[in-house]
């Protein structure tokens, strides 16, 4: 089923008695496009690994009820980095996001809804994430996806990767999803997408050009 588009819904506030959901955050990938040899979820932001940004605001997120990390082969030291933090961890056999995801849900036995973010986007907040299951929970779908304007990462200087035909225009993968976890294996899904332009989903490392980007833009940020 086609993806229907979302509009942006102004109460950003989590409802205390609303849904709450846990989440998975993906980080087994190898993240061949950096080019370092440092695995990508540990790659320094503002003295930060990229992954801590992701957890960070994840467990501020009053929707979301716990935190889960996805590793795999490719990432031991993403893994050992997070057991040290405290962090669940979740190993899967790397045989692609979709294949991982399924195992991971599998392994922790969430049989609800639950979010799935890569370690990638480091200007998440918790209040953006959300906003993100208010929208999954008032439409009643299987999915929600949040995608970003090819133009709008262009325009910023960002790499495009994982394009999205939609309605037309080409879209950017956020890695940013909310499913219901006990259709996961299904390969229909009822499904909206979310489309956004705010810096939250827009801004996905990919490249070392995008983190020299990200570490401006949060810079900026910390400064107002």
């Amino acid at each position: 089923m086609k993806a229907k588009p979302e509009k942006k819904n102004a109460n950003t506030k989590a409802d205390a008695d609303g849904l709450r959901v846990p989440a998975l955050v993906m980080a087994g990938g190898r993240g061949k496009r950096i080019g370092m040899p440092v695995e990508k979820p540990l790659l320094p932001l503002l003295g930060k690994p990229l992954i801590d940004w992701v957890t960070d605001a994840a467990k501020s997120a009053g929707r979301i009820s716990e935190v889960y990390v996805v590793t795999s082969g490719n990432t031991a030291e993403t893994e050992k980095h997070c057991v040290e933090r405290g962090l669940r961890v979740v190993r899967t056999d790397a045989k692609g996001y979709h294949d991982d995801l399924k195992q991971a849900i599998a392994k922790t036995g969430i049989d609800s809804s639950v979010l799935t973010v890569s370690s990638d986007v480091p200007a998440l907040t918790g209040r953006f994430l959300d906003r993100v299951v208010l929208m999954y929970e008032k439409n009643g779908v299987d999915a929600l996806t949040v995608l970003v304007p090819v133009e709008k990462r262009k325009k910023m200087g960002l790499s495009v990767s994982s394009v999205y035909p939609f309605g037309g225009a080409d879209y950017c993968v956020s890695g940013i999803n909310v499913i219901n976890g006990k259709k996961s294996a299904d390969e229909k899904l009822s499904e909206r997408a979310f489309i956004t332009e705010e810096i939250e989903a827009v801004l996905n490392v990919n490249t070392l050009n995008d983190l020299e980007i990200a570490t401006k833009v949060l810079t900026q940020r910390k400064n107002r």
